[in-house]
């Protein structure tokens, strides 16, 4: 009951009232502690106005009870007190006769939205983006770990892995899977509240609570969620009153049993500058990896990226791009991006030609070193021999050979002198190396079938 005032005079009061206060306090003091405010009803003289937490509710009571009373008597006579409690983001979402209805549009940078902590956590959320769901990730062997672990903890019911630590290098999927999470989360249960970061934000907000004094706010904001997700915790390294605060939220969460989901570019284990107490902390949940993209994953995911964009591309553009572009997936779909638009804006065709053309200085900074131990790993793997068997003294053809094609793709391809080469392959003397070089050339020349095994491995160490 509304002393028989109606819901939208209350508002338009309550209105008045807010803007005469931040004319007052400030814009920033407004914005810490009052903004979040929203009144509830009129009733029998007295005000009731709700905030998400009990600290907020005390600091509110301690500096601002007395001015809010004033300018809501100087606006309605009547009113005799203020009432402010606390009422959580969940609570104020459950349908209630006594509710006031949310403010018309114009109040709305009074009132956040529901009227609830919403507009804090969305000063320190980052926005998630639209295309990073389940539906498109696309799964090949070095993820499919990592994303079956990401879509149970986005669908379970109660907690499984806590936390889910998922690392691997950049441009991998790491944060396509969170923020996928996120997604489903939300989407089944709006009532969940999601927070999604970077480490580098949460010292940021850290420090700047230090600087202001303000960190017992900083808490309640953190630790208050449903499920915190940190992107690249790694960037705490090193950070000891940083990595002091992450570690007492992340215990205050795990006790609620609130959901945690972490990524990094390495393990728990491997992350140096990191306080013991918190590796361990990071290890005792579920760390998923995701390993370096395949051949097969970069072509499927070319193919999938194309069929969304709804623009046919040769498949032996789609081969060639898969070949070239290996640092990561973002920047292969980067280049297919750039190929497609560059189809479309000057209406020529898509051709590998085109595609070369288009993605020149991609491709050459692409172009990089290869290491022996790769040539040899890749050989052996392709001759189906033993890595050691570069190294050994056997003489049979079925190793030879193949020692051989490794011995000449070092020489093609790297800069390495020929001792050095022998050096490589078990301490063998440059002349032996020499021989192998002038071995492949004449089988090249004699075979067609083994020049293209040749040629193969080639493209696929130069890609």
């Amino acid at each position: 009951m509304n002393d028989g005032m109606t819901d939208g005079l209350i508002q338009e009061t309550w209105l008045r009232v807010c803007n005469n206060l931040r004319a007052e306090v400030g814009e920033t003091s407004y914005k810490s502690w009052l903004k979040p405010m929203a009144v509830r009803e009129v009733r029998d003289g007295k005000v009731r106005i709700s905030v998400p937490t009990r600290f907020m509710r005390d600091w509110v009571m301690a500096h601002y009870a007395e001015r809010l009373e004033n300018l809501w008597c100087d606006e309605m006579p009547e009113v005799s007190s203020i009432d402010v409690f606390v009422q959580t983001e969940r609570a104020a979402s459950l349908p209630t006769s006594k509710k006031v209805e949310e403010a018309p549009k114009p109040t709305q940078d009074i009132n956040p939205k529901n009227n609830s902590y919403d507009s804090y956590r969305n000063e320190i959320s980052a926005p998630l983006d639209a295309r990073f769901t389940f539906d498109q990730f696309v799964v090949g062997k070095p993820n499919e770990f990592a994303h079956a672990a990401a879509q149970r903890v986005a669908e379970a019911t109660r907690l499984q892995f806590n936390p889910l630590f998922l690392y691997g290098g950049v441009g991998l999927g790491k944060t396509h899977l969170m923020h996928a999470i996120a997604w489903h989360i939300r989407k089944a249960d709006p009532s969940r509240t999601v927070m999604y970061l970077s480490a580098e934000k949460f010292m940021y907000r850290f420090i700047r609570a230090l600087r202001e004094q303000n960190t017992v706010d900083f808490k309640e904001q953190f630790r208050s969620v449903d499920v915190l997700m940190i992107d690249d915790v790694q960037f705490i390294s090193g950070k000891d009153s940083t990595q002091e605060e992450f570690f007492h939220t992340f215990n205050a969460l795990v006790d609620q049993g609130r959901q945690i989901v972490i990524s990094a570019d390495k393990s728990p284990s491997e992350m140096e500058g990191m306080e013991e107490r918190l590796k361990s902390r990071l290890n005792c949940g579920l760390v998923a990896d995701i390993h370096a993209t395949t051949y097969e994953l970069r072509l499927g995911i070319l193919l999938s990226k194309s069929e969304q964009a709804g623009v046919e591309v040769p498949r032996k553009v789609t081969e060639f791009l898969a070949h070239k572009i290996t640092a990561n997936v973002r920047e292969l779909e980067g280049a297919l991006n750039r190929v497609i638009a560059h189809a479309q804006l000057v209406g020529r065709e898509i051709s590998l030609e085109t595609a070369q053309e288009v993605l020149h200085d991609l491709l050459r900074a692409n172009d990089r070193r290869v290491t022996i131990e790769e040539i040899q790993k890749r050989v052996a793997s392709h001759f189906n021999i033993r890595m050691s068997d570069m190294h050994s003294a056997r003489r049979a053809r079925s190793v030879a050979r193949p020692r051989q094609v490794a011995m000449y793709l070092a020489k093609q391809l790297t800069s390495r002198s020929l001792p050095e080469i022998g050096r490589k392959f078990g301490g063998r003397d440059h002349t032996t190396v020499m021989h192998a070089v002038r071995k492949v050339d004449e089988l090249r020349e004699s075979d067609a079938g083994f020049a293209e095994d040749v040629e193969l491995l080639r493209r696929m160490l130069e890609g």
